[in-house]
């Protein structure tokens, strides 16, 4: 029996896909909290310090009005661009505008290889 607290012998890849799956949580939390629009501000160990605020009334009535605009661009764009699409022509090498029917493929042998 091992002792309490001692940890398994593990090897390098359920190593790795612990450490992976911590950071993975870490990140998903730090994600969350980045794209909250609550006042937040972020310290890693006195090397990383950031902080975020949310954008003011101002700033959100740009935006709003900034989306407006090049959603009413874009529109404008699709109008001018929309051409009516040409019927497609019959092929001149069928007769009667039918298209010609594919070739059965050819079963493929496996006599090359054994099970």
């Amino acid at each position: 029996m091992s002792e309490a607290g001692q940890l398994q012998d593990y090897s390098v890849d359920q190593a790795a896909g612990a450490i992976v799956l911590v950071l993975g949580a870490v990140a998903s939390l730090l994600l969350v909290v980045w794209q909250s629009k609550c006042h937040c501000k972020v310290n890693l160990c006195y090397i990383f310090q950031c902080e975020r605020r949310p954008p003011s009334e101002d700033e959100i009535k740009g935006l709003k009005d900034n989306a407006k605009d090049l959603k009413d661009k874009a529109k404008q764009k699709q109008k001018q661009n929309k051409k009516p699409t040409p019927t497609p022509s019959p092929s001149p090498r069928s007769p009667g505008g039918e298209p010609e029917p594919e070739p059965e493929p050819e079963p493929i042998s496996s006599s090359w290889r054994t099970l």
